[in-house]
């Protein structure tokens, strides 16, 4: 076989684009991928997460008729999963990249030297020419660096999206948008949840406001949310019916019959050969992850070891944006709308720049916020927290910067989206007319009291 145009190192979301796109385009394609094809998205991410938040909320609402086992059986039918299987079936995202007319490989793929990629399948190399070579390798969870810790059999995102079974109590570590979402659904199904975050706040990277809004919605549903605290120890099945125990750095601890971790991810680079192509993965600023995609002449960075952030639908994104400029078309990344999306009850979104951030940046911004308690549209749903929030740039008269927290924020949210990437004004936003009592009007309250307390620009 070969030589292809493409050879893409992972098949995950951002690697099926690019080869999607590479066919679309007349490309031939070779993807090799040791794990699941479709990387971990549909089968131990996004996927199962959102249909077992789901589930915690109808079992919220309905009771022993919607219970765990009902959950577990909806999960394994979004994963592909049979009923007496351990592990999801990833048959359909091969054939259907072989259906698209790509070559598919199962093996561990590595780069042999410029232009060529390594396949090990079978016990055996098998060695292609390329013109270029696309790493999307996704990314694994980090185990922390606690004393201890490696006695305990630790859950990741794997194990606590595909158990059928519910724990005793479960201690989450770290408070990013995966331990506030899985806590929140153990914590629904009735399992004594903590989560400890080192940092002051929960969701650290998003708008303060967003992480006040889902602390407020984890405790309301039981979930202990233990913040400015870290873990210095672990001992394994020291605590209460042989509940694992982690000693914080307050002198206290926090214990549970399971133990997750969601603490940051990392990216399996080294053996991987970029030092063919100049590049250290040993050094932690060995490689770029600016987002840039291309690294050097045949070689390209997509999903999670790109950066500058990590979604599936970045990846997506990538994953088409590097096919298109590797085959010449004038076109660059552009990451200055790319939305965030936690889907906790209420989900929290945003996009853009904080205040803060904007300011950072010299940017001559300003914030203007509603409290969605207090609109048509939280009367309605009987909110207990919430927020709309924009911010404008005095100088262009445009949105650089959203966020909210109400029940359909990750919808809702791309207004502001689109309204970043592609410039609209001030003014137009608030002469669009928006459904009432929609969250989307009270975008347009804000884009009007915007408009009338900055001047007309000249």
């Amino acid at each position: 076989m070969g030589p292809f145009d493409f050879a893409i190192i992972g098949a995950g979301p951002a690697g099926e684009a690019a080869a999607y796109e590479a066919r679309r385009r007349g490309s031939s394609v070779l993807v090799v991928d040791s794990g699941w094809f479709g990387g971990s998205c549909p089968y131990i991410g996004c996927v199962p997460s959102k249909a077992l938040l789901n589930s915690s909320a109808r079992h919220v609402c309905e009771g022993s008729s919607y219970d765990w086992a009902r959950a577990s059986a909806r999960r394994d039918y979004m994963v592909n999963r049979a009923a007496d299987a351990p592990e999801p079936d990833d048959t359909s995202h091969v054939s259907g990249l072989e259906a698209a007319g790509v070559t598919a490989m199962r093996g561990r793929g590595r780069i042999a030297g410029r232009g060529r990629i390594a396949v090990e399948r079978d016990g055996l190399a098998h060695e292609f020419e390329v013109r270029h070579i696309i790493v999307a390798v996704g990314s694994s969870s980090a185990v922390p660096p606690i004393p201890g810790i490696e006695a305990i059999p630790c859950w990741t995102n794997r194990e606590a999206t595909l158990t059928r079974t519910l724990p005793a109590s479960l201690l989450v570590l770290g408070g990013g948008p995966t331990g506030c979402e899985l806590a929140q659904v153990f914590a629904r199904f009735g399992v004594s949840t903590t989560i400890v975050q080192g940092g002051p706040r929960i969701l650290p990277h998003d708008h303060p406001r967003n992480a006040a809004a889902v602390r407020f919605a984890l405790e309301r549903d039981g979930v202990v949310v233990r913040t400015g605290v870290r873990a210095i120890a672990a001992r394994a099945g020291a605590g209460r019916d042989g509940a694992h125990v982690v000693d914080l750095d307050d002198g206290s601890t926090a214990e549970g019959a399971a133990v997750l971790l969601a603490v940051g991810r990392t990216f399996p680079l080294a053996d991987l050969g970029l030092e063919a192509y100049g590049f250290d993965a040993s050094r932690p600023s060995g490689v770029p992850a600016d987002g840039r995609l291309r690294l050097a002449d045949g070689l390209w960075f997509i999903g999670d070891v790109a950066g500058p952030e990590l979604h599936t639908h970045q990846g997506h994104y990538q994953g088409e944006m590097a096919i298109r400029m590797a085959l010449g078309d004038a076109v660059a990344p552009d990451y200055r709308a790319l939305p965030r999306a936690t889907y906790t009850d209420p989900e929290v979104a945003s996009v853009g720049f904080t205040l803060d951030e904007a300011l950072g940046r010299g940017v001559d911004a300003v914030e203007f916020s509603a409290d969605f308690r207090q609109t048509a549209k939280g009367y309605s749903v009987e909110a207990e927290t919430g927020h709309v929030t924009i911010v404008v740039d005095r100088a262009t008269r445009e949105l650089v910067g959203a966020a909210m927290a109400c029940p359909d924020a990750s919808a809702a949210i791309h207004e502001a989206v689109l309204a970043i990437r592609a410039h609209v004004p001030l003014d137009i936003l608030a002469d669009t007319i928006h459904a009432f009592p929609s969250t989307s009007r009270i975008f347009n309250g804000l884009f009007n009291d915007a408009a009338r307390a900055m001047p007309t620009a000249p």
